[in-house]
Order: structure tokens, then C-alpha cells, then sequence
């Protein structure tokens, strides 16, 4: 059974970082796109970032362009979202998916994997 543990979520200030990690398990996703996406309250799911499946490829969302990076590691299939210069704004539960394609993509449909979900507040 394919699994996607989300971690590293919480509480910051504006302008603080975080460091969010997703763990996949019970298939290897090497081979596939990961992507971020975060829903807040009363508002859709929307694409954050993906990243093809050697890395080579980003690709993000304009609201999060230059202060957030995503990055993968293989050979711990694992994937992160490098937070920075965090807003208000960016207050949502994120959510990783893994797609069943190499290609990274950015519509929720491509995803065929989804965690669970962290909570990542931002006071202003």
C-alpha cells in the first residue's frame, strides 16, 4: 500500500521558514513527478510546486515563486518544500502528491498519491 507522510508543518511568524518533508512508502516514487499543494479554510486545493522525477525540473506557483524550493531525494524517497519568507497568506494545510508520470504537472488530476496533510500557520 502506497503511503505519503507529510512532516515539518507548524507555527511561524511572517517572514520566518520551514521545511516541510514528505516520506513515501510502500512503493518507490523515483520514477514519478512529486508535487506540493495546500488548501486553507473555505478555500480549493491549489498547486504549490512539482518537481519531475530526476529533479532536474521545477515548477511553481507564481504566489510562491523565489521563496519557496522544492527538492527531492531519491534514494530516500523523499521530498521536500524549503519554505521561506513565509506570508500570512501561505497559511493552508499542504499536501504532497506523487503522479504516475515522470513529467511534473501542476493540475490536482496528474496526482494519483496524496498525503495526508500538515497544518502551517503564519502570524502576522
Amino acid at each position: 500500500q502506497a503511503q505519503l507522510v507529510e512532516s515539518g508543518g507548524g507555527l511561524v511568524q511572517a517572514g520566518g521558514s520551514l521545511r516541510l518533508s514528505c516520506a513515501a512508502s510502500g512503493r518507490t516514487f523515483s520514477s514519478y513527478a512529486m508535487g506540493w499543494f495546500r488548501q486553507a479554510p473555505g478555500k480549493e486545493r491549489e498547486f504549490v510546486a512539482t518537481i519531475n522525477w530526476s529533479g532536474g525540473g521545477a515548477y511553481y506557483a507564481d504566489s510562491v515563486k523565489g521563496r519557496f524550493t522544492i527538492s527531492r531525494d531519491n534514494a530516500r524517497n523523499t521530498v521536500y518544500l524549503q519554505m521561506n519568507s513565509l506570508k500570512p497568506e501561505d497559511t493552508a494545510v499542504y499536501y504532497c502528491a506523487a503522479s504516475t508520470s515522470p513529467s511534473a504537472w501542476v493540475t490536482k488530476a496528474s496526482y494519483a498519491y496524496w498525503g495526508q496533510g500538515t497544518q502551517v500557520t503564519v502570524s502576522s
